[in-house]
């Protein structure tokens, strides 16, 4: 039987919906199968076991939040510094924030890991990948800092937006700034 890769988006967008709205106890076959308003057993018939679904709603993930070549080619023909730097994690922190419900699914899944080894191995997986790439993108384009400070700017975003997301510490201090801040601590 031939899949429907638009179907497939369909589920993988309603689970992602479900583990932000329910946390990871609330994703279900079923959940996602009400959630996306198709028959009951679509979902499964698409994503065989809770591992498969929870794989093909990372890489949806991936799909919803990456940048696109044009974005990634359009800084890298800017001027190598600082100022690019933070341009790019202002852009990494947007779309984040833009898709506010995927990276509370993110931070679910994160959650999960802690309980359940299959798990985390998917998701380990996907954070390298996008180390890597991240790293490979500063390379590329000339920026300060290796792979120390990719990870560090890792780590304090991840911060960043759980605070943002939940009840922020000071919400007085936009985003920009705090991104500036760390740009200019961590590449000084």
């Amino acid at each position: 039987m031939a899949r429907n890769d638009e179907r497939r988006r369909l589920l993988a967008d309603a689970a992602i919906t479900v583990l932000a709205d329910e946390g990871a106890r609330g994703l279900t076959h079923r959940a996602v199968d009400r959630q996306a308003g198709v028959p009951v057993g679509t979902a499964s018939n698409y994503f065989a076991s809770r591992d498969a679904l929870i794989a093909g709603l990372m890489a949806r993930i991936g799909e919803r939040i990456s940048p696109t070549a044009e974005d990634l080619d359009t800084r890298a023909a800017q001027p190598a510094g600082p100022a690019l730097f933070a341009d790019y994690l202002r852009d990494i922190v947007r779309r984040l924030s833009d898709e506010r419900e995927v990276t509370i699914a993110l931070f679910e899944l994160r959650l999960e890991s802690t309980r359940r080894p299959e798990v985390a191995a998917v998701l380990r997986e996907w954070q390298q990948a996008g180390f890597a790439g991240d790293v490979a993108f500063n390379r590329q384009a000339g920026l300060p800092g290796g792979p120390r400070e990719i990870a560090l700017f890792h780590y304090a975003i991840d911060g960043l937006l759980l605070d943002r997301l939940t009840s922020p510490i000071d919400p007085e201090t936009s985003t920009d700034e705090v991104i500036d801040a760390l740009v200019d601590g961590l590449l000084r």
